[in-house]
């Protein structure tokens, strides 16, 4: 309650004498600072849209186009071929408010606008017919040819300039919609080893009778939805093979990133946290600030759609009865930890500064020294985002609607992403490194089930030993985007953050930083008991998921994906 006070920006006190009010310095001074970053944060947001509107030109050829049309106008020729004097016949300006000398110069600042946006438009057309050029996936390895040539450089040509993450977006050809008759014919050839003779026959002229009827209904109105939509199947795949699963989310959606296995920086649980921490929260200022350098196909000039990018942090997946909803923040100054069946919230920032590594450490250590218990239920709770999505979406309306369970609640969703401090120690190790490589694979999948918050966009775990990984949920994004953010996550915390001799975190601590805040909640016995009946469900199946077979790398981190193969559930 001390910090709670502390907080409060100004009191008053109703006297006999009057209203005796009191105002705290230091509470309105946190308030101006966090107002401080958030406009940096908005200016910086404008600025880059107005650098990305413009791509593959740059703001600044603007003025080089009017300096231009200025310098041949000068010379007594008109490159707009009566196109200025047009313009400033219709300017709605009097001459009583304007010279002629400057109607005739805001005519030509009309003119050279509307040219330079001509420009834009013609470059990132070119750019985007260039990006539809597929003859380079054919070529041999050695043997380019000369159309492939200058192809990649016509490429590189109008991609020159440094661009940002979301640059490329506007720039990118839309998926193509196949022929109905190329649909049914592959579709024919992956069902011809399933079905027999008669019954293949039979098939074929179903699909026959399907693209001669309904089939070219649907395919005129899904090239309908292919003109004005960036992509035609985005969000279909999001919400009919992710969102509207009615199933659990943990292990049959969610997958799993692994720390490096031969290697741990620090055997310290809370100075890997705050080195982990810091990492993600500097990939997120780079996202925010659009400063990664846009992912390409390896190997060539083609640029990848960053969109998955958008909803990487400060996101959650919240259930609903027929559809679960991805529900996404613009920013947060928090993150959500978890320990031994405790909720907590750490603040990041301090006076619109992110904390350091040794400050977030210092942060982690109090809450590892709490030695305040978990509340009736409390330390289950998580369960109801490992079981089905409909029980879950009930018990949400029901009780976590309103009061403290909607405020704590409102603090996991919202948070920038979900922490774990395990009480366990994990990696590959020991006498059976095979055997203990499964039990952490396993661990990162599902842990205890209740230990993590799978609606999460990402939740990361931090072991007693120093090791940590990731679980992610899979509807916001495919494993390459989350792959990026933990290989930066691991080099930024092993090569640039960095470490003491004696495994803490390097920087100084402000010990006027406010404890982390302890999350409350009022768990009826009808939630506890929904807890327990998914735990029991999910213990009952775990023998069933089998061994895990890694596809991992020494000395490197891993992530392993459901759809990809790289984990097999036998």
């Amino acid at each position: 309650m001390a910090e709670a006070h502390q907080a409060v920006a100004f009191q008053f006190t109703i006297t006999p004498e009057g209203i005796d009010l009191r105002l705290s310095y230091q509470a309105l001074s946190q308030i101006y600072l966090s107002g401080l970053r958030s406009w940096k944060k908005r200016i910086s947001r404008m600025r880059n849209r107005v650098i990305k509107g413009v791509y593959p030109a740059s703001p600044s050829s603007w003025l080089f186009v009017v300096i231009a049309i200025l310098a041949t106008m000068y010379m007594r020729s008109d490159p707009s071929m009566g196109l200025i004097a047009k313009i400033q016949e219709h300017l709605p300006v009097s001459s009583l408010f304007l010279s002629v000398q400057g109607q005739t110069m805001l005519s030509v600042l009309v003119f050279s606008t509307l040219l330079w946006l001509s420009l834009i438009l013609t470059l990132r057309f070119c750019l985007k017919l260039l990006l539809s050029y597929h003859r380079w996936m054919f070529e041999q390895h050695g043997r380019i040819s000369t159309t492939t040539k200058v192809w990649v450089t016509l490429v590189r040509l109008l991609s020159g300039r440094k661009p940002l993450l979301y640059s490329y977006q506007t720039s990118l050809p839309c998926l193509p919609v196949p022929p109905i008759k190329d649909t049914l014919e592959r579709y024919l050839e992956s069902v011809r080893p399933l079905l027999s003779g008669p019954g293949f026959q039979r098939m074929t002229v179903l699909a026959a009778q399907f693209e001669n009827s309904l089939g070219n209904r649907l395919q005129r109105y899904l090239k309908l939805k292919a003109l004005w939509a960036t992509n035609y199947v985005s969000d279909w795949w999001e919400e009919y093979i992710y969102l509207r699963g009615r199933g659990p989310i943990m292990v049959n959606s969610n997958y799993y990133g692994m720390d490096f296995l031969y290697v741990t920086p620090t055997s310290i649980q809370a100075a890997r946290a705050g080195n982990t921490i810091t990492a993600l929260l500097l990939y997120r200022r780079k996202v925010n600030s659009e400063q990664l350098t846009p992912s390409r196909v390896p190997g060539t000039v083609i640029p990848l759609c960053a969109a998955q990018c958008e909803r990487m942090f400060n996101t959650t997946r919240t259930p609903g009865e027929e559809t679960d909803v991805l529900q996404h923040w613009q920013d947060s100054e928090f993150v959500a930890v978890y320990h031994r069946g405790r909720y907590f919230r750490l603040w990041v920032y301090k006076a619109g500064r992110l904390l350091s590594p040794r400050e977030m450490e210092y942060q982690i250590q109090r809450i590892l020294d709490d030695p305040s218990p978990p509340g009736p239920g409390e330390d289950r709770l998580g369960a109801l985002t490992a079981g089905d999505r409909v029980p879950w979406c009930t018990v949400r309306k029901q009780y976590f609607s309103s009061g403290v369970n909607k405020r704590s609640l409102d603090c996991i969703e919202r948070a920038a992403f979900f922490v774990t401090l395990d009480d366990e120690e994990q990696g590959m190790m020991g006498e059976d490194p095979v055997g203990n490589l499964d039990r952490y694979a396993k661990s990162l999948l599902h842990g205890k089930c209740y230990d993590r918050w799978f609606d999460k966009s990402f939740s990361v775990v931090v072991y007693k030993n120093g090791k940590n990984g990731l679980n992610a949920e899979h509807s916001w994004a495919d494993a390459p985007t989350v792959a990026h953010l933990w290989e930066f996550t691991l080099a930024t915390d092993a090569f640039q953050l960095g470490y003491t001799e004696d495994g803490h975190c390097k920087g100084e601590v402000e010990r006027s930083l406010p404890p982390p805040q302890r999350l409350t909640w009022d768990i009826p016995v009808e939630v506890r008991v929904l807890c327990v009946s998914h735990l029991g469900k999910h213990h009952s199946k775990q023998h069933t998921w089998g061994n895990t077979i890694l596809n991992s790398t020494p000395d490197s981190g891993s992530i392993c994906d459901r759809d990809e193969k790289s984990l097999m559930c036998c």
